[in-house]
């Protein structure tokens, strides 16, 4: 290594929460860190409300990592707001490129999210920003008085279902199993809503429209009928983990596409470490994330302190 090139302890792939709580951590511990993050928040900041992260009895996802991130900045970390492109093994340590520019460090902490998984259908891609959504917080303003549907069973298609009814008419969520999988709360928030109605055993098989969605087509009948007229629809069936750069580095990933961890955050690649929706955790949620986030923290610096002549 030059002497005059700059070495992190720690570079934090990722500005969501998972990773500005692992930074602030970090920082606490001394390690020398930066944070390289193409857009800061991650998908909490697209959560209306947010409800179950202790110590906030209530407020937006965009708050809370806003929170996050200036806690984290208090202790001196760096930000950089580019995607990184590329992780590789450089001697002894890691290089993380970021905009054409190398970044040297001992440690690298994986905390890339996610991105929308899609539904596959044809006029998806056609009528995307159409009438096809995946945000509920971002496009549901939209549809004032229109009537819209959710695609999705689990919880947070539920939430993007309740927040739909504060703008539509009227909200049909699609579900492709025999029931619902939210949270209890949010489970009884739909049912009480005279706005929202659920249907099973049933799938979207086709979006159509002209120059916007008109309606969709199912594989079954509903109301006498397998089409159903709609102004909007909006697809919360999951995730994809953003997991590409840590494959090419050689981390071990599940057949999911997560980043496999231990209880310390800790991959199979020696001072390498992952958080958030990116890693296999089973229960994902803001506030195990950036628990994650904190063990790739504690267990960089571990690392770092017990090989301390690093070089690269």
């Amino acid at each position: 290594m030059c002497a005059m090139e700059k070495l992190y302890d720690t570079v934090i792939i990722g500005g969501g929460v998972a990773g500005f709580g692992a930074a602030m951590y970090a920082a606490r511990l001394g390690l020398k860190s930066l944070v390289i993050s193409e857009i800061r928040g991650g998908t909490i900041i697209l959560t209306d409300i947010v409800e179950n992260y202790p110590g906030f009895k209530k407020l937006t996802g965009l708050e809370l990592a806003e929170k996050i991130e200036e806690h984290a900045k208090e202790y001196g970390i760096e930000v950089i707001d580019e995607r990184a492109s590329k992780v590789e093994k450089s001697g002894n340590c890691y290089s993380v490129t970021a905009a054409g520019k190398d970044y040297k460090t001992k440690t690298v902490i994986f905390a890339t999210g996610t991105k929308w998984k899609k539904l596959g259908v044809p006029g998806e891609e056609e009528f995307a920003n159409k009438g096809v959504h995946y945000c509920a917080l971002c496009d549901g303003a939209f549809y004032k008085g229109k009537v819209i549907g959710v695609v999705g069973s689990g919880d947070s298609a539920v939430k993007e279902a309740l927040l739909l009814s504060t703008f539509g008419a009227k909200v049909y969520i699609f579900a492709r199993g025999e029931r619902l999988k939210p949270e209890p709360v949010n489970l009884e928030r739909a049912k009480a809503n005279p706005k929202i109605e659920v249907v099973t055993k049933i799938n979207v098989k086709e979006i159509r429209g002209e120059k916007k969605v008109t309606h969709v087509v199912f594989d079954r009948e509903l109301n006498g009928s397998k089409e159903l007229a709609l102004d909007a629809l909006f697809i919360e069936i999951g995730h994809i983990p953003l997991s590409e750069l840590a494959k090419e580095l050689g981390v071990a990933c599940d057949e999911h596409g997560e980043i496999k961890i231990d209880r310390l955050s800790r991959t199979n690649m020696p001072g390498v470490y992952a958080a958030g929706d990116v890693a296999d955790s089973a229960f994902k949620q803001a506030i195990t994330g950036v628990a994650e986030g904190v063990n790739a923290a504690y267990s960089a610096y571990e690392y770092v302190n017990k090989n301390t002549g690093i070089t690269c």
